[in-house]
């Protein structure tokens, strides 16, 4: 029986009966039986039903973010506003049906026409830090493309997953379009992954998680995006506005516990200021609200399950350089307090191994060229900040730094109308804007003569 447990309280949600490989196989057969008829769908009849899903979403935002709130452990102010996000992705592709666009190319005797056509079957594999936001950004493309859909959601956290399948057949998505399976990767997620019917794997978890599904997707040939892990840099210049830097800093690690691949955690700092930055930072740090995650006030809950917390805490032993810690609650609950960790050497293991938890650690550069060879100097590349007031070494250094989503002067990653991937080991495709729509389609090309004879 799979016990899912809230992390803030360690008390049983709910029990249920983990799904197995032969689930995976009639949900993948449920699907494609599904897919002739979607895929047959006008463009604008699918269209108003994905709007109709996005009413459904948005009516149900509360209910959901509760829910994820109390899955997860995150704050309910989070969990609303990941559960818009939820609502303005579907409405965001809900408008794309008709502008899956092809091209029309003149050639020699004749035009050569282009078409963008659904892949058939595809597997979405979403991890337990955001659930539901991340299903939405592979559900949203691939229901639009016209393909059906079989949802893994981690073990963990699997409320919402379920209540989104619930949700979409209430709101007149057909029967086999969306189908949700719970149970553990290592029958489910292989079984998908290697299964002969499914066309793509969209995954979003672990680097190590993601080198095991590209290899089972060989098999087939599977296409497959992979959204995986990072150690982004957060880089500040001496001509920052140090204090809006430091005060913000925190909150682009610690925010999800630090359970996020986005997370700005390798803070680098020009070593001129870099005592000025850790003093202007402390405060910020040690003032980050830890508690219940049902409280509005609340900024960071617990982290995600025992074991995580202990594999967060090996990297935090009694003699590391703690240079600011936060704190936590007393009683149940796996809490871990928000910690920073300097002086500390770019190639430790802090430095450059995915933490996932709310560490982050301050190493000092010496100027521009040095600040880019550290950025750079880690297997990821999925986000980071640059902290600058001069605009042409912000354009400059970005334009250097080898990771797929960068912000200047702010610690943002993502927006629903712009893509969202890394370089390096943080993985292959895009998600969400326009760009994650050619991920979910095959592009083909058809010649018509037109000579005369």
């Amino acid at each position: 029986m799979l016990e899912v447990i809230n992390p803030a309280t360690e008390g049983v949600l709910e029990r249920l009966e983990p799904a197995t490989a032969e689930d995976a196989d009639a949900a993948v057969a449920l699907a494609k039986a599904a897919f002739p008829k979607w895929r047959a769908v006008e463009p604008a009849d699918r269209s108003r039903l994905l709007h109709r899903l996005a009413d459904a979403l948005e009516s149900e935002k509360e209910h959901l973010a509760q829910l994820e709130s109390q899955n997860v452990g995150k704050p309910i102010s989070a969990a609303r506003g990941e559960m818009g996000m939820v609502v303005d992705t579907f409405r965001y592709y809900a408008g794309a049906p008709e502008r899956l666009l092809g091209d029309t190319i003149p050639v020699t005797g004749g035009v050569n026409m282009t078409f963008r056509e659904a892949l058939g079957v595809v597997a979405l594999i979403v991890p337990w830090n955001f659930p539901l936001t991340i299903a939405s950004w592979k559900l949203a493309p691939a229901l639009v493309a016209g393909n059906t859909v079989v949802l893994k959601p981690a073990e963990l956290t699997p409320l919402t997953a379920m209540e989104f399948g619930r949700i979409a057949l209430e709101a007149g998505i057909p029967e086999g379009v969306v189908n949700v399976v719970v149970g553990p990767g290592s029958a489910v997620g292989r079984r998908l992954t290697e299964h002969p019917d499914v066309a793509k794997v969209a995954f979003t978890g672990s680097t190590e998680v993601g080198k095991g599904i590209m290899a089972g997707a060989a098999g087939t040939i599977k296409r497959v995006t992979l959204e995986l892990g990072g150690k982004s840099a957060n880089v500040v210049f001496a001509d920052a506005d140090l204090e809006r830097a430091a005060a913000s800093a925190p909150d682009g690690v610690f925010d999800n516990a630090g359970q996020d691949c986005c997370a700005r955690s390798r803070i680098l700092v020009e070593r001129s200021v870099f005592d000025e930055f850790l003093s202007l930072m402390e405060p910020a740090v040690k003032g980050f609200r830890v508690g219940n995650p049902l409280d509005k006030d609340t900024q960071m809950g617990p982290l995600v399950s025992a074991g995580h917390r202990e594999k967060v805490a090996s990297y935090v032993p009694e003699d590391a350089p703690v240079a600011i810690r936060g704190s936590v609650p007393d009683g149940k609950g796996y809490w871990f307090p928000p910690t920073v960790l300097a002086p500390v050497s770019h190639d430790d293991r802090v430095a450059t191994e995915e933490i996932f938890g709310p560490v982050a650690v301050v190493i000092p550069f010496e100027d521009e060229a040095d600040a880019i060879r550290l950025a750079n100097d880690t297997v990821y590349g999925l986000s980071g900040s640059i902290w600058t007031e001069n605009a042409a070494r912000a354009l400059r250094v970005a334009r250097r730094i080898e990771t797929g989503v960068l912000s200047v002067n702010s610690n943002t990653s993502v927006r629903v109308a712009t893509p969202f991937g890394g370089f390096k080991q943080s993985g292959v495709g895009r998600e969400l804007g326009p760009h994650a729509l050619d991920y979910y389609t095959e592009l083909k090309s058809v010649y018509v003569a037109t000579e005369e004879g």
